[in-house]
């Protein structure tokens, strides 16, 4: 992947050329699906694009939009094919991991899920995986799209116009949100961390019976 500051990542680049701002909703659609492509690059430089002359400011706005929220509808059908039974058939096969685990997630998607669609829109890599839970609960559909299109346009809008206004030198906001993403990275792999190792510490850790449940700790 070649970058420079006046033409951008060359497969967008092409992209942008051959279908304009569109060319920039279908990037942001792949970045959804595939969360190492980085919408901190695609986003900065379609503004950057806008402000050159080369697309309509508006149009990338909502192209981008609609892109991110095809690549949301595709994810989220991902985890309503997947459904519960079969997350939680997976769960019980999963080490480490238990039912108990999926019912946890369960209720505390059933009271936060509507924040963590939304916000979660604007936390890498999360924004993407965030759609896939919201199917497996089957998140209201309306609901569903009026959150990640709202936290959608607030993060691309943000993305777009900064690097419409910084120009020739728009690469500084892919530095600035590098250093945000890793740290997001650093923290989630904390966590996992830290649940393996609670998991293992535990009497019993890691042990369950052959139905997937949770192995009581026998009383001595």
């Amino acid at each position: 992947m070649t970058t420079g500051a006046a033409t951008g990542p060359q497969w967008i680049n092409d992209l942008m050329d051959t279908l304009g701002a569109p060319g920039a909703g279908i990037a942001i659609a792949l970045e959804n699906l595939f969360p190492p492509l980085p919408s901190e690059v695609i986003l900065p430089f379609a503004g950057f694009a806008a402000a050159s002359g080369r697309m309509d400011l508006l149009a990338v706005l909502v192209c981008t939009t609609a892109g991110s929220v095809l690549g949301a509808l595709a994810l989220y059908g991902v985890g309503a094919l997947l459904g519960r039974d079969r997350t939680v058939a997976l769960a019980g096969r999963l080490p480490l991991l238990k039912v108990s685990d999926i019912e946890k997630t369960e209720a505390w998607f059933a009271r936060h899920g509507t924040k963590a669609v939304f916000f979660g829109r604007m936390i890498p890599v999360f924004r993407s995986l965030i759609s896939v839970p919201a199917g497996v609960e089957r998140m209201r559909m309306p609901v569903f799209l009026a959150l990640t299109t709202l936290g959608s346009a607030i993060w691309n809008t943000l993305f777009v116009l900064a690097g419409y206004a910084l120009g020739d030198n728009w690469t500084k906001v892919t530095d600035i949100v590098s250093a945000y993403s890793k740290v997001v990275l650093a923290g989630a792999l904390l966590a996992v961390v830290a649940f393996v190792a609670v998991r293992l510490l535990r009497p019993g850790g890691g042990r369950r019976r052959r139905d997937g449940s949770d192995e009581e700790t026998p009383v001595r």
